[in-house]
C-alpha cells in the first residue's frame, strides 16, 4: 500500500506525525508532500528531530498568494506528484488550502481520500477554512471524525458512508509531545499569575481597528500576559500600537517549549483552534478571541469561552469563569492514529 500525505503548514506536520510513525512501523510506504503553503522559520531540522517527525519528501514551495491563486498552483503541482507516485490513498488533514487541493486532485484522478478531522463546522462561511473543510468532506471516501459531535454533523448534512469516529489525532500528538517536553529543562513558572497569548488569525490581525480592540481588551487584565511573537511582527506592531504594559512579548516558541508554557500558565487567551483543545487536555481555562469555534465541546463543557469585541468581554469572561466539576473525554483516548490506520487497511 502506498500513501500520499499532503500537508502545508507546521500544525499539519504535528497532526500527521502519529500516523506517519505508524505507517513506518507497519511497513506502509508513505510519501510526505509539503505544499509550502506557509513559511515557518521554526520548520527547521531541529523541529523534525525533536518531535521524531519525518521531513517531507518534497516541498513544492508554493508560498503565499491569494486564496484562489494559491489553491490553483497547488492543484497543478500536486497532480504531477500524484500521477508520478500513483498512491492508493491520499491523506489530508484539517482545513487548509493544501487540504482542499490534495482532495480535489485525488478526486479527479479517482484515488481514495482519507480526511482526518472531518465533520468540523464553525458555520461561518467567511472563513476560508470552513469552505475547505465542507468541500473536502464531500469528496472524501474515509471521513475520520474527532468527536461524536462531528459524526452527528455529517449525518445532518447527509454524509454517512465512510464516516468513522476515530478520535482526535491531535490528542495523540499532544500526549506524545508532552512526554518529550517533560524532558526539557525549561521553566516558565514564577510567583506571578500569567496568561499565555497567541493571536494570529486574519480576522483579528488584518483589520487595525479590530486588532486595537483586542489589545485594549488584554490591557484591561490585572495580570501578566506572555505573548510569543516574531520580532518582525513585534516591530510592525510597535510602529502602529503601544503594546499594553501587562503584555510581555517573547521570541516564538518551538512546539515542545509551547507545551511547557501551556503547562506553566494559569490560562490561555488565543484565536487558535489547536490551542483550544490543548488547553482543554492540560486542564487550563481558555478564552477564545473569536465569535465561533469548531471545537464546540470545549465551550459546552465550560473549559472554553468565546470572547466578542466588546471592551469588557475578555475581562468579564475571565472573572466569571468557574472551574467545571467534570472533564469529559470528548476527543478519544489518544489512539486515533491506530483507529485511522485500521480503517484505511480495512476499507
Amino acid at each position: 500500500m502506498k500513501i500520499l500525505t499532503v500537508i502545508g503548514a507546521r500544525p499539519q506536520f504535528i497532526k500527521a506525525a502519529p500516523l506517519s510513525r505508524l505507517f513506518k512501523s507497519e511497513g506502509i510506504e508513505e510519501y510526505l508532500l509539503h505544499t509550502g503553503q506557509h513559511y515557518d522559520h521554526n520548520m527547521s531540522k531541529i523541529f523534525f528531530d525533536d518531535l521524531k517527525i519525518p521531513p517531507p519528501n518534497l516541498n513544492l514551495s508554493i508560498g503565499s498568494a491569494s486564496q484562489s491563486k494559491q489553491t490553483g498552483l497547488m492543484l497543478i503541482e500536486i497532480e504531477k506528484v500524484v500521477e508520478g507516485y500513483q498512491p492508493d490513498w491520499v491523506v489530508v488533514y484539517g482545513d487548509t488550502n493544501s487540504t482542499l487541493a490534495g482532495a480535489l486532485v485525488a478526486s479527479k484522478l479517482n484515488i481514495k481520500i482519507a480526511h482526518v478531522e472531518s465533520g468540523l463546522r464553525s458555520f461561518d462561511k467567511r472563513m476560508p477554512e470552513e469552505i475547505n473543510r465542507v468541500l473536502t468532506d464531500n469528496m472524501s471516501d474515509l471521513l475520520c471524525c474527532p468527536s461524536k459531535t462531528s459524526v452527528d454533523q455529517l449525518e445532518q448534512e447527509g454524509i454517512i458512508d465512510g464516516v468513522k469516529l476515530t478520535g482526535d489525532i491531535m490528542h495523540d500528538a499532544f500526549l506524545f509531545d508532552l512526554n518529550l517536553a517533560s524532558k526539557l529543562n525549561i521553566q516558565f513558572k514564577d510567583e506571578q499569575k500569567f496568561a499565555l497569548l497567541t493571536l494570529h488569525r486574519p480576522s483579528n490581525t488584518d483589520d487595525i481597528e479590530i486588532l486595537s480592540k483586542r489589545l485594549n481588551q488584554i490591557s484591561e487584565l490585572d495580570f501578566k500576559v506572555i505573548w510569543p511573537v516574531h520580532p518582525r511582527n513585534k516591530q510592525l506592531l510597535s510602529e502602529i500600537f503601544e503594546i499594553p504594559n501587562n503584555i510581555q512579548t517573547i521570541e516564538p516558541l518551538g512546539r515542545l517549549e509551547m507545551l511547557k508554557a501551556i503547562e506553566a500558565s494559569d490560562l490561555l487567551i488565543t484565536d487558535s483552534g489547536g490551542l483550544q483543545k490543548e488547553a482543554y487536555w492540560a486542564l487550563k481555562p481558555c478564552f477564545t478571541l473569536r465569535p465561533n469555534t469548531e471545537w464546540t465541546e470545549t465551550v459546552s463543557s465550560g473549559w472554553n469561552a468565546l470572547v466578542d469585541l466588546s471592551p469588557k468581554s475578555l475581562k468579564d469572561n475571565i472573572s466569571d469563569w468557574k472551574k467545571p466539576t467534570s472533564h469529559l473525554n470528548h476527543y478519544g483516548d489518544g489512539y486515533a492514529a491506530n483507529n485511522i490506520l485500521s480503517e484505511i487497511i480495512n476499507f
